[in-house]
């Protein structure tokens, strides 16, 4: 075995001790820190470079503190899950709702948030699964309600105008869902969310504060005397592999790193279908035997069996947040790689045989009812039947890379959405292999058998459902729950302007051609986590912290171990990682003050 020098300022004791030669010899040079003295290396060490860990990381480094920022992926990865999505925010009486004409409140946005996270593992016991959980949703929606906009704006984020309303619920009114648009779109997208704190942090790395600590796998948190003091792993060979794209596992040396305090900030668990299986709760049925992924391959969830061993206290696993309206990507960047398609109100969905959903799985309205829905069905995919007018007005897709004007900032493009069908969507409609497109419904009924190559659905029961529906739109009134939330959506002026079509016939040929999109599961968030105390720190199975060891992001269920409950109203993720990686960080830095 061959040993590199030490770096200069850093103990022997601690240093890198790498094998592999040249190769890694170069990845420390690259990597290892260069700052520390005495037997730390740091004043804190922050495991995972996603949103939360930048947000955590530089909020230590603007408290003077020398912080390591650690990750398994190549810099190309700078700002995690966060880059893809689409930069939808929570916010509860903004300047964008207002002007909308849109009145909401604080106090209308936590009857939201209890109706729909059901917290019910012991919110007043100490002990309890989701008593901390508890605590950080009124935090969170305290922020959400108040600082949250001004400071993101300070950091000149912005947002477009419209804003849009997710997870409708469709029930009572202290219920499920949002009762009125809260669903704010960064204009710029997930990379946008992402920038000022990547420039914060590069701002650090240029002043001497932070130090990126590239392709360190972090296989152990150290504990002394009961207390993490770092971490040890694996140095991964340098990779040049695109953002999003698997990079190499090859090991070519050892590390072990020392700080005060860990701030673990790793992401969750969609990209191992095997884990998420492992966690599927039975409430939400038999777990799909296929399924596409909505994150890159480095969201494996290997720190959270990591950051257990060391003391810390997994709550909630059974939590979690999958999507129902998955596509296979023509063009994966990710193994399996899907995306989601962000639905207005009016595609009729029907399950693998044929028949309709019924109220409350209406698109839109409430994901974790319709995916228990799916599965009952004992199949693990369902259909849109729709328009090419509702296709055109309503389909959104997820993530940054399918919304280049957003993206971008194209003005042009997106003003082109009002007379066209955004381009991403007319190529998924040509390449996707979901889509069929058909003049006639027999045509159509030809093609989602041909697909699926089971023959399950019937044209006659099709026709019946569809003409059925249709019949109800020749009033302004119905029974038709659906056709009700369509004409509730059109009164509200942001969908009218750019996501609900008019309401019309879906067999009328003017609307056509007709539309089937098969839908897939696609994995997404893990809600249970890690759970900590409102300023981050990881408790243990008595609930007392763990000294030394912090926990921010999707890894403690965005706070708490499960700060959404059983289900979320949208747009709180990124907002989640944000307000936790906040929190630790200031904490962190207060308890490393000297």
């Amino acid at each position: 075995m061959q040993n590199t020098s030490v770096p200069a300022g850093m103990t022997r004791r601690h240093a890198l001790t790498v094998t592999g030669g040249a190769l890694a010899a170069a990845t420390l040079a690259q990597a290892a820190p260069a700052f520390a003295a005495g037997s730390q290396d740091a004043d804190a060490i922050v495991v995972g470079h996603g949103l939360a860990g930048l947000v955590a990381a530089s909020e230590l480094a603007a408290a003077g503190r020398k912080v390591l920022l650690l990750d398994q992926e190549p810099e190309s990865n700078l700002g995690g899950q966060a880059f893809w999505s689409f930069g939808g925010l929570f916010l509860v009486d903004s300047d964008e709702q207002r002007l909308m004409g849109i009145k909401d409140s604080r106090e209308l946005a936590w009857q939201d948030w209890l109706g729909t996270a059901g917290f019910d593992r012991g919110v007043g016991d100490p002990s309890g699964q989701d008593h901390w959980a508890y605590k950080w949703a009124e935090a969170y929606v305290d922020f959400a309600s108040g600082e949250k906009r001004s400071w993101l704006a300070g950091l000149d984020v912005k947002w477009f105008p419209i804003v849009g309303w997710a997870e409708r619920g469709g029930g009572l009114a202290d219920g499920h869902g949002n009762s009125v648009p809260r669903f704010h779109v960064t204009w710029g997208t997930g990379p946008a969310v992402v920038e000022p704190f990547e420039k914060k942090v590069r701002a650090a790395q240029a002043d001497g504060r932070i130090t990126f600590t590239f392709r360190h796998r972090v296989d152990d948190l150290v504990t002394t005397d009961g207390r993490v003091t770092g971490v040890r792993g694996a140095v991964l060979e340098p990779s040049n592999a695109q953002r999003g794209k698997p990079s190499s596992r090859k090991v070519v040396g050892e590390f072990e790193l020392r700080a005060p305090v860990t701030i673990v900030t790793s992401g969750g668990i969609g990209a191992d279908h095997d884990l998420v299986r492992r966690n599927w709760p039975a409430r939400l049925g038999t777990p799909p035997k296929f399924m596409v992924t909505g994150v890159p391959a480095h969201v494996d969830g290997r720190m959270l069996a990591i950051t257990e061993k060391a003391g810390g206290r997994i709550v909630n696993p059974d939590r979690m947040w999958h999507y129902t309206e998955g596509l296979r990507n023509y063009d994966p960047i990710w193994p399996g790689h899907g995306i989601r398609i962000l639905p207005g109100p009016s595609s009729l969905w029907f399950d693998a045989t044929g028949k309709r959903f019924d109220s409350p799985d209406i698109p839109g309205y409430d994901t974790l009812h319709t995916l228990k829905s799916i599965t009952d069905t004992g199949y693990d995919y369902s259909w849109f039947v729709t328009t090419h007018k509702i296709l055109a007005k309503e389909f959104a897709l997820s993530g940054s890379e399918q919304n280049p004007d957003l993206t971008e900032k194209n003005i042009w493009k997106l003003l082109s959405r009002i007379w066209q069908t955004p381009e991403p969507i007319e190529k998924f409609t040509k390449q996707g292999v979901d889509f069929i497109v058909a003049t006639t419904l027999s045509e159509l009924v030809r093609g989602m058998n041909k697909l699926t190559g089971d023959n399950l659905i019937k044209l006659e029961d099709l026709t019946r459902q569809i003409e059925a529906r249709d019949r109800e739109i020749a009033n302004p009134y119905t029974k038709d729950v659906q056709v009700m939330g369509i004409r509730n959506a059109l009164a509200y002026p942001g969908d009218a302007i750019s996501r609900t079509a008019s309401a019309h016939r879906i067999l009328d040929s003017g609307a056509g051609p007709l539309v089937a999109v098969r839908l897939n599961i696609l994995t997404r968030k893990t809600l249970g986590g890690l759970q900590t105390d409102l300023s981050g720190r990881v408790l243990n199975a008595s609930g007392r912290p763990v000294p030394g060891l912090y926990a921010a992001g999707e890894v403690a269920g965005f706070g708490g171990g499960g700060v959404h409950g059983y289900r979320s109203l949208e747009g709180t993720f990124l907002g989640g990682c944000l307000f936790s990686g906040r929190q630790a960080g200031r904490a962190a830095a207060a308890a490393t003050a000297t």
